[in-house]
């Protein structure tokens, strides 16, 4: 099964609490601290595999993790680092941010991208000696990793791109000058997914074509396969736009060439400038003059418009020689296939931690959430000096004005994340 695109939850590794730790020696009086730092949390890694053709893989698994870092240890050790989660995704997938729609990564244009960055080990006591406090009790406990969602969108990474109606002849094409083997039958919908093929254009040329599943009128608003598979453009360096010439479903060509342009217009503007030519297929089945007519006023109105024009018949194999050496002469001129800029800027961490939410139940109030939770983590309550730090951060934060503002009296008790203590002014 062919998918293009999936949402992931990534979580990067949560640091190691530094150690609280202390020299023992024998005949080594006061040996001062010794803690050491934990180890940094593992990173979410995405790589670019070129045996990938699909997003297949996450599907089902939709969760990743990578390996939290070892706490410290005695002696200055530093816990060991989480391991990386390495994740492959398919040559060309697009790496955006789900909250905000950002792309943070084009994986045609790097070889490996850290998605999720793990947290920072803590600092062990041994960090916290000063002159005048030489035997500290508390430690910094680790960071945790960066936690969030991303969409991978695979955008094939072809030159060419073949458009139009369902059942006009692209996979035929296709079939005809490469060794792609698409399925083909005389029905709508025949192409399920996109197919790709390598077109050798002489010696030293060769191309990337793909089949773009039909388009039809409505698709850059969901209707039918086409709006699925439009992204598959995006790439591409020019357009081959693939008209049934001989009108055997009662269509009209030049009618079916506006309607394709139109919704490709109104999917992207910028694909709407792409360099285009224009294959009129099925020439060999047209016998009438009313048939003549209309490809004749299909011809005049894509050369009007500047655009080469060709009459093939993929099935009997006319002209389409003459088509591939057009399109690779044509793909000299243009420049290389598009690369997705970044546009994702990473937040700062401390911005992200909101301020505790306040509540009072039972006569008792609560402080809970935001950076509350991470001071906790921080705090040795057997450790005097650690407590004063406690009690400081809560009064510079601004959580004592907010309680007395909300009407907190003295004796009152106050539970910061479940750590309960009665309030003095």
């Amino acid at each position: 099964m062919f998918v293009d695109k999936a949402t992931i939850e990534i979580k990067a590794g949560k640091g190691g609490n530094g150690a609280v730790a202390f020299h023992r020696e024998k005949y080594v009086a006061s040996g001062g601290p010794d803690g050491g730092d934990g180890g940094d949390g593992g990173d979410v890694v995405l790589v670019p595999d070129p045996n990938m053709s699909t997003l297949m893989d996450f599907r089902y698994k939709r969760k990743y993790a990578a390996g939290n870092g070892m706490d410290g240890a005695g002696k200055r050790c530093t816990g060991k680092r989480g391991e990386d989660l390495v994740i492959r995704v398919p040559l060309g997938t697009v790496v955006r941010d789900r909250e905000s729609g950002a792309v943070m990564a084009d994986m045609s244009a790097c070889s490996r991208f850290v998605a999720a960055k793990g947290g920072s080990g803590g600092w062990g006591n041994s960090h916290f000696a000063t002159p005048t406090r030489q035997a500290p009790r508390f430690a910094k406990a680790g960071l945790p990793g960066v936690q969030r969602e991303i969409v991978l969108e695979l955008k094939l990474l072809a030159d060419v791109g073949l458009v139009g109606f369902p059942n006009v002849g692209k996979s035929t094409l296709l079939s005809v000058v490469s060794r792609a083997r698409p399925k083909i039958a005389d029905y709508h919908f025949t192409t399920l997914f996109p197919n790709l093929g390598v077109v050798y254009a002489g010696e030293g040329g060769s191309f990337v074509m793909a089949d773009i599943p039909g388009i039809i009128e409505g698709a850059s608003e969901g209707a039918g396969l086409g709006h699925d598979f439009l992204r598959h453009i995006d790439r591409c360096r020019l357009v081959v736009h693939v008209v049934d010439a001989s009108g055997r479903e009662g269509r009209d060509p030049l009618e079916d060439f506006e309607i394709i342009n139109r919704e490709l217009a109104e999917y992207s503007p910028a694909l709407a400038s792409r360099p285009m030519i224009v294959a009129a297929n099925k020439c060999d089945l047209i016998t009438g003059q009313e048939e003549q007519e209309r490809l004749e006023a299909l011809e005049k109105r894509v050369r009007n418009a500047g655009m080469e024009f060709f009459r093939i018949s993929a099935a009997a194999h006319m002209g389409t020689q003459e088509l591939v050496r057009a399109v690779s002469y044509k793909l000299r001129e243009l420049p290389p296939i598009a690369v997705f800029e970044p546009e994702y800027v990473e937040p700062e961490a401390e911005a992200e931690l909101p301020d505790p939410e306040i509540s009072r139940e039972d006569g008792v109030w609560y402080v809970d959430g935001g950076w509350a939770e991470r001071l906790i983590e921080n705090v040795n309550f057997g450790d005097y000096e650690s407590r004063m730090y406690f009690d400081r951060t809560l009064r510079e934060r601004g959580v004592f004005e907010r309680l007395e503002e909300l009407g907190v009296e003295e004796g009152d008790t106050v539970s910061v994340c479940g750590i309960e203590f009665e309030y003095r002014r």
